[in-house]
């Protein structure tokens, strides 16, 4: 009877235990990273259109021109190295000016559908994530074994207060998702069984990457370098086992991302608009000293204001990891100081925390010593180099240090292994939390003319002539950059927002801005001071003068803009009356324009 009160019952399946698989914890590494960026966009997420970061508004407004423009090679074929769009009729080296081609054309879509605002707020917020979650998959794969270890290296390379800096403005800078796979494609060289495959591997990354930024490819070169040297220094005799796959899978490399990028490079050196060098108002971009030992601005323990005199500007914070975060840097490679890997890692971030300091070392805004760059300033390329941006290389440094040591630390056998990992955990609380991200400040932006929206300038300007705004583009005015961009650039303007040769001649030293412009200087001039000048003939006929040389169809002035009624009376002078359409002035200026017969 027993059996027969069991018979054909089958026992319970044993309840499926949930694991912390790898694929789980990297999922959650990821989506952590991610939710990480929403929350530091979060500001601009919220109107893309109408916010920007605070302070200075100049370089989005070039980025979502880039980004139009990669919608205009793609759809109708446009060269993309070079463009008349904007500085209508000298153009823009596009090559020389960071274009982001490898960023903006696979955001076509996103910009034909929702604009090119919001494929910029899209490349900040992947651009932070992407780059913490690629890092933190070649640190868990190659550097560490505990997961942790790679979320903290990962975190850090990802929203340093340097990135962080960066995100206000430079999505090129911040997209450094490539360089943890470059960096070990070299190191991979070195004892690599089938170095020409290899290199054309790294050839590859490294071609996506020039048309990324250039100058995040130099710094990854050269920190390279001086950590290959820093190694062989230590243990030379890995020299004589590395150079041979080394110098093998380098010339892979050199032939393939040479004859992929040589046209590119040819255009952006000897092409049209061309420029040898930077402006002198960058050229000595440093960090202070002080910065080093300060929290970013854009963090929990930052301070504007106090941060005013230790970098550039507020989008060049390239340092700042606050006291807590500095001290315990040193302290690491005290403690790991005997391992290889520690000391050359050490070196390469000390090596290029000195070159971010610039031609004049400064402690607290005091000029100390001459600093290093100022022998290196004038070599070829590095004449094309911000210095300060140099501290970007050490940022990366001291995430793999943090990964290094929690690593070791998690790894201790002692006898209260639970007290060792809970005192490794406060020292990071106390290290990264002065330095947590915290959302990008914004302010409001003025939004695109309805007049440009409903395409009511179609009416007046032809493909060969350009519309003004008012006042004309410039560094400190790139509203107009941001009315072509939502047109996908389907009319021209003078002026913009770029770097161009001084006086216009391929190879002179760069600029910001094209050839001097009389009307746009006494524009901006009343727009910012609110004043009406009384204009003589002979400025009449030279205002004409570059009127006809811009091909100028019409002149647009939104009602919204700042010091509106003194701009209009000034260019009243100039053309004689305008007319309102809808939310703008309008002057059609072709009859005065027109150099036909």
């Amino acid at each position: 009877m027993a059996g027969s009160d069991t018979e054909g019952v089958r026992p319970a399946a044993p309840a499926r235990q949930w694991r912390w698989t790898r694929r789980r914890r990297d999922l959650a590494a990821y989506g952590l990273f991610l939710l990480a960026a929403v929350w530091v966009t979060s500001g601009i997420w919220a109107d893309p259109a109408g916010r920007v970061a605070s302070l200075y508004s100049s370089d989005p407004a070039q980025v979502q021109f880039f980004l139009a423009h990669s919608v205009r090679v793609v759809l109708h074929g446009e060269f993309p190295f070079y463009t008349e769009q904007f500085n209508y009729p000298d153009g823009v080296n596009l090559m020389a000016n960071t274009a982001i081609l490898a960023l903006g054309i696979p955001m076509v879509p996103v910009t034909l559908l929702f604009g090119p605002a919001v494929s910029f707020v899209l490349l900040v917020t992947f651009g932070l994530a992407g780059t913490a979650a690629a890092w933190y998959r070649v640190l868990s794969r190659h550097v560490v074994r505990t997961p942790l270890a790679a979320a903290v290296g990962g975190w850090f390379c990802g929203f340093s207060p340097a990135m962080l800096s960066h995100a206000n403005w430079h999505p090129n800078i911040i997209s450094q998702f490539l360089l943890p796979f470059i960096v070990w494609r070299v190191l991979v060289l070195t004892r690599s069984r089938r170095p020409v495959r290899d290199g054309l591997l790294l050839a590859l990354l490294v071609t996506a990457q020039a048309f990324i930024n250039e100058e995040i490819l130099l710094f990854t070169a050269l920190a390279c370098g001086v950590f290959l040297i820093a190694v062989v220094v230590q243990e030379p005799a890995r020299w004589s086992a590395a150079w041979r796959p080394l110098a093998a899978g380098l010339a892979a490399c050199a032939v393939l991302a040479g004859a992929l990028l040589a046209y590119p490079l040819y255009v952006q050196f000897a092409g049209p608009m061309a420029y040898h060098g930077l402006s002198d108002a960058v050229r000595d971009y440093g960090n202070d000293i002080a910065a080093f030992f300060a929290p970013g601005s854009p963090t929990l323990g930052g301070d504007e204001r106090a941060n005013v005199n230790l970098a550039p500007n507020y989008s060049e914070e390239n340092a700042f990891f606050g006291w807590s975060l500095a001290l315990l840097t040193i302290g690491v490679v005290l403690w790991l100081r005997r391992e290889v890997l520690v000391r050359a890692l050490a070196a390469t971030g000390a090596a290029f925390a000195v070159l971010s300091l610039g031609e004049r070392v400064s402690w607290w805004d005091r000029e100390i010593v001459t600093g290093p760059w100022e022998w290196l300033v004038r070599l070829p390329l590095l004449d094309a180099v911000v210095p300060t941006r140099f501290g970007l290389i050490t940022s990366v440094v001291v995430g793999v240090l943090l990964a290094l040591a929690v690593e070791r630390a998690w790894s201790l056998r002692s006898v209260d292994r639970r007290t060792v990992r809970t005192l490794t955990a406060a020292g990071l609380v106390l290290a990264l939390l002065p330095i947590a991200p915290l959302p990008l400040r914004v302010v409001s932006r003025p939004p695109v003319p309805e007049f440009i929206t409903a395409d009511r300038w179609r009416a007046y300007v032809g493909p060969d002539q350009t519309l003004v705004p008012i006042p004309v583009p410039s560094m400190g005015n790139t509203y107009g950059m941001r009315w072509a961009a939502a047109t996908n650039l389907d009319f021209k303007i003078p002026g913009g927002y770029f770097l161009a040769p001084r006086n216009g001649n391929t190879g002179d030293p760069g600029r910001f801005g094209g050839r001097p412009s009389g009307v746009g200087q006494l524009l901006e001039e009343v727009a910012s001071t609110g004043r009406t000048p009384k204009l003589d003939d002979r400025q009449r006929r030279r205002s004409l003068d570059e009127l006809r040389h811009w091909r100028a169809a019409i002149l647009v002035l939104p009602e919204r803009q700042q010091n509106v009624e003194p701009l209009r009376r000034t260019v009243e002078q100039l053309v004689g009356p305008g007319r309102r359409e809808l939310d703008v002035w309008v002057w059609d200026v072709r009859t005065l324009t027109d150099r036909r017969p």
